[in-house]
């Protein structure tokens, strides 16, 4: 079932006493009103909801709910206002009419571009960072802490998504902290999701995204390169076996010519 949920409001600051302060001069005081509209959606249009609430400085004092078809008060002076509002017939029929005029209207428009609108999640390369040792007085160095796995995903739309982490295809949900997803200011979001347990050779992890604009799961896997410092000591353990086979081979030529 599809849920949408639409919101618009209205904010009017007042300064006490009216006219705005000279410069260098403090307010004296401020009231805040807000108005705040909301669409709520389930199946498209086929059930609509409007419900508007008025706000007076952080405290809701009254409400109109489509649902219910009267204005609510939810504060002594909201129950007067409540009162005087649904006296009012054509105020009345306005708001309940809100559901088409209002609701209805603004789906129609903004369908193409926010509710049908689609955009493909990328997933960047996972490669953390080199382990790194650490440094503590004395010259005492502790042994390189591995880094934990990373995986970003960014540019997609709408901003509901799940990624996943496996190691050797075996879930592990309970080792994945996740940011809040963020917006990219061109209507597409970013996350960024890491696997807490250090990776270990031999064992494939994947990083696993679902969204609604993808067909089937994006896949990113990431294996532990072979440990470098063994590497180098077998490339240098290499290197001068051949340098030793070359000066014999070199000193035995040697003493050949000049025995000869």
């Amino acid at each position: 079932m599809e849920r949408v949920r639409g919101a618009g409001s209205v904010l009017v600051v007042l300064v006490v006493l009216g006219a705005p302060p000279a410069a260098g001069e403090e307010l004296s005081g401020v009231f805040q009103e807000l108005r705040n509209q909301e669409c709520h959606f389930i199946n498209g249009t086929e059930q609509v909801r409007f419900v508007e609430r008025k706000i007076y400085n952080r405290k809701q004092f009254v409400h109109f709910d489509s649902d219910v078809g009267v204005f609510v008060g939810d504060t002594p002076f909201g129950e007067i206002q409540a009162r005087h509002w649904n006296s009012q017939q054509d105020v009345l029929e306005n708001k309940r009419a809100a559901v088409d005029t209002f609701c209805r209207h603004n789906y129609e428009v903004s369908t193409p571009f926010l509710v049908n609108r689609r955009a493909q999640p990328s997933v960047s390369p996972i490669s953390p960072s080199a382990p790194q040792r650490v440094h503590l007085a004395g010259a005492v160095e502790l042994p390189a802490r591995p880094q934990p796995l990373l995986c970003s995903v960014m540019d997609f739309y709408p901003a509901t998504v799940q990624v996943r982490w496996f190691q050797d295809g075996q879930e592990l949900p309970e080792h994945v902290v996740a940011t809040d997803v963020a917006p990219n200011g061109d209507w597409t979001y970013q996350v960024l999701v890491m696997l807490e347990i250090p990776p270990r050779r031999g064992v494939t992890y994947t990083c696993q995204v679902e969204h609604v604009s993808l067909e089937h799961p994006l896949s990113q896997h990431w294996e532990m390169p072979q440990d470098t410092i063994c590497s180098k000591i077998l490339v240098g353990v290499g290197g001068f076996v051949l340098g030793f086979v070359f000066l014999a081979l070199g000193l035995g030529f040697y003493l050949r010519e000049k025995s000869s």
